[in-house]
């Protein structure tokens, strides 16, 4: 059955501030389920009233680092950071450390999976669909590294696999938090001081590095709303760009 999911496009956020925002959304959809809990002939998921999400949005310079990462993993101390501007947060997500600013296009699905599917695995691989078929738009030829997540460019010759974009979930009694960052005009430099998901020896890499020229980010966000639509047999109603959070 087709569910709907409700559009937010935060524009430029603090990282702190949008996961503020999910972990709100994720509160008021659990408070939802433990209702239903306790509501007599409520049988059926579509009876519990959890709200689909999709936030988008970009972060001003940001290492995060996820709950089984490691912090050698992170290649400059607390000094250098101010010095570089960039912020540090350890975060409840899965997966090791990882950069956003600017030029990148960072997605926050807050979905109750019970909806769509109880399948973690398979909502990764979902993400990554999504994904994938955008890049294919711009005839950039995407595809999955086998024990990794995200989305690589030329998986299939070791010495040559890049990554352009990261993902890191959480999921709470089937209902998601965090997401995706697709690297569309990023500067890559920022990744140059830490070892991008812990992976020491794959290089990440941009739409703008493949294709040589800057990318329209409203037009890879159009087009990726329709692809994960697609992925997710969704319908996604728009809120007002910049809906206050």
């Amino acid at each position: 059955m087709e569910q709907t999911i409700h559009f937010r496009d935060l524009g430029t956020i603090e990282y702190g501030s949008a996961w503020h925002l999910q972990e709100q959304l994720l509160a008021e959809n659990l408070a939802r389920k433990a209702e239903w809990f306790n509501v007599q002939g409520a049988d059926r998921p579509e009876d519990i009233g959890t709200v689909n999400h999709l936030l988008f949005c970009t972060h001003p310079h940001v290492y995060t680092l996820g709950k089984s990462g490691h912090m050698e993993n992170l290649l400059v101390n607390d000094s250098r950071l101010r010095d570089m501007d960039v912020s540090f947060y350890k975060t409840n997500r899965g997966g090791d450390i990882t950069y956003h600013g600017p030029g990148q296009l960072v997605g926050y699905p807050i979905l109750d999976l019970e909806l769509f599917f109880t399948d973690l695995g398979k909502y990764m691989r979902c993400l990554e669909e999504a994904i994938i078929s955008t890049l294919a738009h711009y005839n950039i030829m995407a595809g999955r590294l086998p024990g990794c997540t995200g989305v690589w460019l030329d998986s299939d010759l070791p010495s040559r696999a890049r990554k352009i974009c990261a993902m890191g979930v959480r999921c709470s009694r089937w209902v998601t938090i965090h997401g995706f960052a697709l690297n569309i005009n990023t500067d890559l430099s920022y990744f140059n001081y830490i070892v991008p998901c812990g992976i020491t020896d794959k290089a990440v890499t941009s739409m703008e590095k493949e294709l040589g020229y800057k990318v329209d980010e409203n037009e890879v966000k159009e087009l990726l709303k329709k692809e994960f639509a697609r992925v997710f047999n969704a319908k996604i109603i728009s809120a007002p760009v910049g809906a206050a959070v």
